[in-house]
């Protein structure tokens, strides 16, 4: 099924990303792909199909694609540079200034306004590993969340800070009068989406989701 922001232009910056190195399918989080589904306002999972697509040139386009620029990435990052400079690609009414566009998946990628060094997709990957801990191992000096910390980039302590605010959230834990935090609006969204959840399917997310920092 056809994406309604999708354009056939965007081919074009869809292959520049496959043959970015290492060429090949980029993972479905990975920095890459998140920076384009931003700029384009069209979700990851569609546009990782799309690149499926492109590989295996299931269209006569795309055959006639990978022929003019499959070997010719300097014709191929010209076009592109082209693309980019059109006011909203072929889309231009949907980007002019003071549309309201109706966001979904990127909020989930945009820093939070309580926090400028977290985003929601990071709470959702620390969310995976407090169910993986105990309350008395959340703590700065916990392998795990050092680890954590490393990958995404922040201090042991934000990591702590929002293990903490999780807390207030476990019916299990019942400390729902604790203090309450610049982070708790955002815990709490994360955690009504997958507290309760499967933790395999968390699990398996919050694994895609790690792509972005490698």
């Amino acid at each position: 099924m056809s994406h309604p922001l999708w354009s056939d232009e965007y081919w074009l910056l869809l292959m520049q990303l496959y043959q970015r190195k290492p060429a090949g399918i980029k993972p479905l989080y990975s920095r890459g792909m998140v920076e384009l589904s931003l700029e384009l306002h069209i979700p990851p999972h569609y546009l990782y199909e799309q690149m499926f697509s492109l590989r295996r040139a299931a269209t006569p386009r795309l055959g006639r694609l990978w022929a003019t620029y499959g070997d010719n990435p300097r014709r191929l990052s010209r076009d592109v540079k082209v693309l980019r400079s059109m006011a909203g690609f072929s889309n231009a009414a949907l980007f002019y200034d003071g549309v309201a566009m109706h966001e979904s998946f990127e909020r989930d990628f945009r820093p939070m306004p309580s926090c400028g060094q977290l985003m929601p997709m990071m709470l959702i990957i620390i969310l995976d590993q407090y169910f993986r801990l105990t309350p008395a191992t959340m703590v700065r000096n916990t392998p795990e969340i050092a680890e954590l910390s490393k990958l995404m980039g922040v201090k042991a302590d934000v990591v702590v800070e929002v293990m903490e605010t999780f807390q207030t959230f476990d019916p299990y834990l019942n400390r729902s009068k604790a203090q309450p935090s610049p982070l708790t609006d955002e815990c709490r969204r994360v955690w009504q989406r997958y507290g309760n959840g499967n933790p395999e399917e968390l699990s398996s997310l919050a694994a895609q989701l790690k792509a972005y920092f490698g």
